[in-house]
């Protein structure tokens, strides 16, 4: 499936336009990702694009959510590791990421949340007015943002062998260079 494909299969599936948005931020955080640790920025891509494809079906079923999205992935023929990564990152199910690819989603999806969030809160509203140091003081904030899950992100230490602050930094330059996709 070409990016354009899978875009147009996101649309499809996925109305709301802050998901939609979300999953764009997810995408470029997972290609920045895969170009760190030279690994297929297509494929590592695509995960973070189609991430939630079933968001939208299974939002009242969280049980659902992924599993949902990884079947329908398969039936379009999407590669297993694309799949399994897609399975794997709702924390609900309880499933440790085993891939690098698996381990960077796990932890990529709650980032880009909060990297909004601590965006939305500057005067301007605008990622490039954002700055590590921000994120990392709203990160502390365990009020702000509360669906950023601290444990989630952390974990770039141990499954990316990032620290918090190199991973912030890749996520929000990531974001930064797809600001008016994102909107801000």
């Amino acid at each position: 499936m070409t990016r354009k494909e899978a875009f147009e299969f996101l649309k499809e599936n996925i109305k709301n336009d802050k998901l939609i948005k979300h999953s764009l931020a997810v995408e470029a955080i997972m290609r920045a990702l895969a170009k760190k640790f030279n690994q297929n920025e297509e494929d590592w891509g695509l995960a973070g694009l189609l991430h939630d494809i079933d968001y939208e079906k299974t939002k009242n079923d969280p049980q659902k959510h992924s599993i949902l999205g990884a079947e329908m992935l398969k039936e379009k023929g999407i590669k297993e590791e694309i799949c399994e990564a897609v399975r794997v990152h709702n924390e609900a199910h309880g499933i440790e990421p085993k891939t690098l690819m698996e381990k960077a989603l796990f932890v990529v999806d709650p980032l880009s949340g909060l990297i909004v969030a601590s965006a939305l809160v500057l005067p301007s509203k605008k990622l490039k007015d954002l700055k590590v140091e921000n994120v990392l003081n709203r990160f502390k904030e365990k009020s702000f943002a509360r669906g950023a899950k601290r444990e989630i992100i952390k974990k770039c230490e141990e499954y990316l062998s990032l620290s918090l602050e190199e991973f912030i930094e890749i996520a929000l330059s990531a974001m930064q260079e797809i600001a008016s996709d994102l909107g801000l």
